[in-house]
């Protein structure tokens, strides 16, 4: 009997609409990359992109747990001596929070070509509009 490896083709990639009100980070990231990657779809092989497209709103309203929100720091490098930068979890949930769902969902996946492209089928938006009403995403509860 021969594996089954499914074509281009046949394919199908679906939208999910994911609502991250008072949801916790950790567990939705983990959903959203699942997601992503198509693990749940039968026909999952690990070498290519099965994975559907996600929809995230209301980045603003996620739950944090314990004392994250003083005591998580996010780092960045310009590349220069003495070029480093930190950002606690409450100035980026602030200034821009569909970043931290982005960095989250990031450390789920793959970092090869393959965890590239799937990350770029995530689009996190901040409000409850978002500007994929024509895809006709379905809801997405767990």
């Amino acid at each position: 009997m021969k594996t089954f490896v499914p074509k281009k083709e046949q394919i199908e990639k679906k939208w999910w609409l994911v609502n991250a009100e008072n949801k916790v980070l950790g567990r939705l990231a983990t959903e959203v990359a699942i997601l992503l990657r198509g693990k749940r779809k039968p026909e999952f092989v690990n070498f290519l992109d099965i994975g559907d497209f996600v929809i995230v709103i209301n980045a603003e309203r996620i739950k944090l747990t314990g004392k994250k929100i003083e005591q998580k720091k996010y780092y960045s490098h310009s590349g220069y001596p003495g070029g480093i930068k930190e950002k606690t979890l409450k100035e980026l949930l602030e200034k821009k929070p569909e970043e931290i769902i982005k960095k989250a969902v990031w450390g789920m996946i793959p970092k090869n070509k393959l965890g590239r492209e799937a990350y770029k089928k995530l689009k996190v938006y901040k409000g409850s509009h978002h500007p994929h009403e024509a895809q006709k995403p379905e809801e997405y509860q767990f």
